[in-house]
This record gives structure tokens, C-alpha cells and sequence, in this order.
């Protein structure tokens, strides 16, 4: 792979022995789950009928109108799955919430926002369609509680995506959209996050969704593991030109954060750095260039991305223009940083 460790490269010529068993000790090639698991900070400690977090924010809809958005972070047991760049399971539980908890957690967090929103994000660390996170028999309670809004939006695994999406949309007085983790097309890289799907799988589970009326959201990293700053610009466009190529109407780009145990021992042997702030706005500007359908920064904690207090706020902004726009405005052009 361009850009590799050194030391991968020795080990795909099979010419020392040992630096392979170093590489396996970094990053193994088989049961990564555990090697994932084994390196978790503490989990925070979750209540069944509270959400960890709920706020409002503006976000472009399919007619490009900025609407209010109320997102709320469900609480629920973890995902399933273990993969190498996720921190979500940090406010899960160990063990599945009991039935009518979901909703009153929907219900607690929309009675404490200042409006009622037009559109919710219902993002529960994990999959809307996993019945060990939210249980089928809540899904008509979920529908009577989101009824003040025009669209949802949920989560799921590509996997999951099947007979529960419908039921829920048919539920629903709204429309819906159903966001997934795409994260990268990188052919060596998205094995290796641990995601435990393949490209034909998300194309099929867009193309599902499609087709019965329901709208796709994709999620793509900017900079995953194993990508130089380069590379991970490049495998952001290439990414979100595959999801669009599938059907997504959405696309929100996520800088990779440290943070979650797995990502900082990978930062510690040279195979990861987060991207910097700079590099996010090149890669929303290469996005909104395709013209296939709206592009959003995620901007949550976004200083940890900024090598320069001095310009931070105007490229804040600037992402924010973009989320709202959807067009790039002039560039910075930092004195003091030197980056344009």
C-alpha cells in the first residue's frame, strides 16, 4: 500500500519472520474483536430510560431547507459488532433495555428541547434494526413519539437492513432515512476496520432501501487507519462516489477521532493520525464537486482536528457554510499557519 510502514513491507516478502509476529502484536489478523475489546478505556455508566445526549441543531433537507433537528443519543445495548474506530459503545449497556424504555427516553428528550423539530436523528451507538438494541414491540411507540416531525433519520448495519426497515417505515406518518457506516472503499483498509460487511453488501442494503421508498444516509472516515493525509483525502472522494454510485442521498464525512483505546495504540505505532482540519475542508470541497447529492462535515469537537488557534474559528465556520450551502466559499488562507 503507498505510504506503508516499512515494516509491512518486510513482511510481505516473507524476509523476516519476527517483524511479521511484530506487526501481528500491533494489529492482529485474527481475532481482532478481542484485540479491540482488550484495549477499552472504562465504560461510562448508562441508565436504560435516560439517552446520554439530545440537542438541536439546523441541517439542509431534501428540498434545501434548513430545518430543526433534534438528535437524540439513545441508550441501548452495545452493537454487535466490534469495530476498530468506534467509541459509541462507551454509553451502552452490557444487556438489552426493557420494552417502553426506548420511547421514554425519546419522550424525555423531546420534552426538554426549546421546539419541536422538524426532522429527528434517532442514532442509538449501534443498529435501529438490532431487536437486542431497540425491541420490535417499541417501534409503534417510537412512531407515536416522532410524530411531530416531518422525516426520521436512523441508524443500522448494512447487515440488518431487511423486514424491520419496512415495518417501521409503515409505522411511521413520516418519511425515513436510514444511515449507514460505509467508512471507506479502501479494498486493504475497510477489512481491516473490522466491519464485517463488503462493498456488495452496502450496495445491496442502499438499493433495498431505494427501492421501498426509504432515503440512505452514508457515513464515510476521513483518514481511517492505515491512510497517510493524502491517501485519506482520496479515499474519502473515492468513497463517497461509490455511495452516491449506490443510491445514498446523504453524505456525512467524519474525521477519524482517537479516543477509544484500539485507535491510540495504532497513533503509538505510526498507523494512525487523526486528519487535520484543513484536510476535512479539502475533502467536503471534493465532494460537493461530484454534484450527486448533499454533503455534511461532521463538526462535533472539532478542535481537536486544529494545529492553529489562529484560524480555528473561520474554518469552523467555513465547514458550516458548507453543511448549510452546500457551496465551498474562499478559502482561508492562514498567515500564521501557512495553510490555504
Amino acid at each position: 500500500m503507498p505510504g506503508a510502514d516499512p515494516l509491512h513491507v518486510l513482511a510481505g516478502f516473507g524476509l523476516n519472520r519476527a517483524v511479521s509476529e511484530l506487526m501481528d502484536s500491533i494489529y492482529p489478523e485474527r481475532d481482532r474483536s478481542a484485540w479491540i475489546v482488550a484495549r477499552r478505556p472504562p465504560r461510562a455508566t448508562a441508565d436504560p430510560f435516560m439517552p446520554h445526549g439530545f440537542f438541536l441543531e439546523e441541517e439542509l433537507s431534501a428540498s434545501h431547507r434548513l430545518v430543526s433537528s433534534a438528535v437524540i443519543l439513545l441508550t441501548n445495548r452495545e452493537c454487535p459488532w466490534r469495530c476498530l474506530m468506534c467509541d459509541l459503545w462507551k454509553h451502552t449497556l452490557a444487556r438489552s433495555v426493557p420494552p417502553g424504555a426506548i420511547p421514554r427516553q425519546i419522550d424525555y428528550a423531546l420534552g426538554r428541547l426549546s421546539a419541536l423539530p422538524q426532522q429527528v436523528k434517532l442514532y442509538n451507538s449501534g443498529s435501529f434494526f438490532d431487536p437486542g438494541a431497540i425491541p420490535l414491540a417499541d417501534y409503534a411507540a417510537v412512531a407515536q413519539k416522532v410524530s411531530c416531525a416531518a422525516h426520521l433519520v436512523v441508524e443500522s448495519h448494512p447487515r440488518l437492513i431487511g423486514e424491520h426497515a419496512l415495518k417501521l417505515r409503515d409505522l411511521l406518518d413520516s418519511s425515513l432515512e436510514v444511515a449507514m457506516g460505509l467508512e471507506t472503499v479502501h479494498p486493504e483498509v475497510l477489512p481491516r476496520l473490522n466491519k464485517n460487511f463488503s462493498l456488495s453488501v452496502f450496495a445491496k442494503a442502499a438499493g433495498f432501501l431505494r427501492h421501498h421508498g426509504i432515503a440512505v444516509r452514508a457515513f464515510v472516515l476521513l483518514k481511517p487507519p492505515f491512510l497517510n493525509e493524502a491517501e485519506g483525502l482520496e479515499w474519502a472522494v473515492k468513497s463517497a462516489e461509490f455511495a452516491f454510485g449506490s443510491g445514498v442521498e446523504v453524505l456525512s464525512l467524519i474525521p477519524t477521532r482517537a479516543g477509544n483505546g484500539a485507535l491510540d495504540r495504532l497513533r503509538e505505532a505510526g498507523e494512525f493520525a487523526p486528519p487535520r482540519l484543513p484536510t476535512l475542508e479539502r475533502a467536503v470541497e471534493a465532494v460537493l464537486e461530484l454534484r450527486h447529492g448533499r454533503v455534511f462535515a461532521d463538526t462535533w469537537d472539532l478542535e481537536q482536528f486544529s494545529g492553529c488557534a489562529a484560524c480555528f474559528d473561520q474554518r469552523r465556520q467555513r465547514l458550516q457554510q458548507m453543511n448549510h450551502h452546500q457551496i465551498a466559499p474562499p478559502k482561508i488562507g492562514c498567515r500564521v499557519c501557512g495553510d490555504p
